[in-house]
């Protein structure tokens, strides 16, 4: 098998869901202006973002899962222990499977056990 058959990769990122500020440029025709289809909505809530987190490998796509907080080191852990050990033990089940994450803050963040 080759090596990257056995990785498996994490990934996070925000989207934008809703855009909040006032700035959007538009190119329509003369007359086009008010027509709701030449229009968007828009919103006062504040940050209208969702972060996601998946996981993927060469043959298995993994769970995708929405980040309700912030992401911290802690927060980082519980999904790593929720989501990917389960997902590693099905996907590499001899237990050769590697895990591969980024340079994030969270992914390098020391946790003290108390």
């Amino acid at each position: 098998m080759d090596e990257w058959k056995r990785v498996a990769w994490s990934y996070e990122s925000r989207f934008l869901i809703h855009h909040v500020d006032d700035r959007v440029k538009v190119c329509r025709l003369p007359g086009k202006q008010l027509l709701p289809s030449c229009t968007a909505g828009h919103t006062q809530d504040g940050d209208c973002r969702i972060m996601l987190w998946g996981t993927f490998s060469w043959d298995v796509l993994g769970p995708v899962v929405v980040v309700e907080q912030t992401m911290k080191a802690a927060n980082y852990l519980n999904i790593i222990a929720d989501q990917l050990h389960p997902y590693m033990a099905f996907v590499f089940s001899t237990g050769n499977g590697i895990f591969h994450q980024g340079n994030a803050p969270w992914h390098k963040a020391r946790i003290v056990l108390e």
